[in-house]
């Protein structure tokens, strides 16, 4: 089934009956060449290009609940390509190029929107780095352009400009950078993996990893065991518990990081916008409402929820960015199970034990990170090769202290990231 505007249009004429259903709810069959753990964003993503790119159709992905029910269903749905550390500079510009063609491949409407994203800053340290970060993303081939206070207001007419405590000096804008719908990510995906002879099985619980001779076998699930000669773990914030099954224990904290969305409102954020001195960072959805955020809750915790001083931190950066926010009423908030990394950097690689592959540790990262990040481990699992965007991504970096990528310079605390 393939979408079209003819389609569309013939469909609301005749009552929308023509439509199928998305993806096969398959049944688990003893044997695959590959399974997956995790039908996230990631997952479903490194599914379709092993399919898509490297003809791996053999393939399950096991899913404990339902398909894009965890991060890649809660976050605030920014895509962008602005880091400056080697190693993260060239694999996220690699994933904005995917982004940027995702639904023509996918035939699928993901609401991909380059609106553009303004970094702000507000003083002259934040400045000079907003040159350097500016300049490095255009050396790596991706667009960056400096605002002064001027050029900002020229954009963000809204903003508070007389905030004595955080005056605006300029900011960062990548007008390539932007919003997707975060679960027409995961469906696009999950339909384009499943038409190309995929297995996506839900409500499938991964209980143990089986591994014999220090090599995987298979898995066992709430719906029996399935072997498998490669099995990789892609589960975001339970990447510890998960890895814990074969023996591993990864470098790894799992934080909360929430997030907020308003009432509906009428056309008046253009943008994405990144407060420089409260980490907060908002844009408008297709239906209406700011959808917003802030920092991590600060304790490690596996609840999907927050706290009310962290709630109260991240309204407190809004009212002092933007007062006109204050008007406006919060519906609904959510927690996401954030894997932060030491150095704030992700790790996809193959693990000690033979056929044992690991992709984790996305920080704050990981919607934008979906398309880059699929193609990387399914070229990793068909080859057993690095992707030449992903090639630092290494576990080992953290036992040798060799290419560490502590993209914000705060050490090596997980939450700081």
């Amino acid at each position: 089934m393939r979408f079209s505007g003819l389609r569309v249009f013939k469909e609301g004429l005749t009552g929308n009956k023509g439509w199928k259903a998305h993806w096969r709810d398959a049944e688990p069959r003893p044997a695959y060449d590959v399974i997956i753990i995790g039908g996230g964003g990631h997952g479903l993503a490194t599914a379709y290009y092993l399919a898509q790119n490297h003809g791996i159709t053999n393939v399950a992905v096991l899913e404990k609940g339902y398909l894009g029910g965890g991060n890649i269903g809660r976050n605030t749905t920014i895509v962008r390509a602005n880091y400056m550390m080697p190693g993260n500079s060239e694999f996220f510009s690699h994933s904005l190029k995917l982004w940027e063609g995702l639904e023509q491949e996918l035939n699928y409407n993901v609401m991909h929107s380059g609106r553009g994203q303004i970094v702000l800053c507000h003083s002259d340290g934040q400045r000079d780095a907003m040159v350097r970060r500016g300049n490095a993303m255009r050396n790596q081939g991706d667009d960056a352009e400096l605002l002064s206070r001027e050029g900002v207001r020229k954009h963000l007419p809204y903003l508070d400009y007389e905030n004595a405590r955080f005056p605006i000096y300029g900011g960062l804008l990548q007008r390539r950078a932007g919003t997707a719908r975060h679960d027409a990510v995961a469906w696009g995906y999950a339909r384009g993996a499943s038409d190309r002879g995929v297995d996506l099985i839900q409500n499938c619980e991964v209980t143990g990893i089986d591994i014999e001779n220090n090599m995987v076998r298979g898995v066992q699930t709430t719906r029996g065991a399935i072997r498998a000669k490669k099995v990789a773990i892609i589960v975001a914030g339970r990447s510890s518990q998960v890895a814990a099954m074969a023996g591993i224990r990864l470098p790894i904290e799992s934080h909360i990081l929430q997030a907020f969305v308003t009432e509906g409102l009428k056309p008046c954020i253009n943008h994405v916008v990144s407060f420089g001195m409260g980490h907060f960072y908002i844009s408008q959805s297709d239906k209406g409402g700011l959808v917003f955020g802030g920092n991590l809750d600060m304790y490690a915790s596996y609840a999907a929820r927050g706290n009310l001083p962290m709630a109260e931190h991240v309204m407190e950066a809004a009212m002092a960015l933007m007062p006109a926010i204050g008007k406006a009423r919060v519906l609904r908030s959510w927690g996401g199970i954030m894997d932060m990394s030491p150095d704030g950097a992700p790790i996809i690689d193959k693990t000690d034990t033979a056929g044992l592959y690991l992709n984790c540790g996305w920080c704050y990262g990981g919607f934008k990170a979906v398309p880059g990040s699929g193609y990387s481990t399914a070229h990793l699992l068909a080859t057993d090769t690095h992707h030449t965007s992903a090639a630092r991504y290494r576990l080992d970096r953290f036992r040798t202290g060799r290419g560490l990528m502590d993209e914000e310079g705060t050490g090596s605390q997980h939450n700081l990231h």
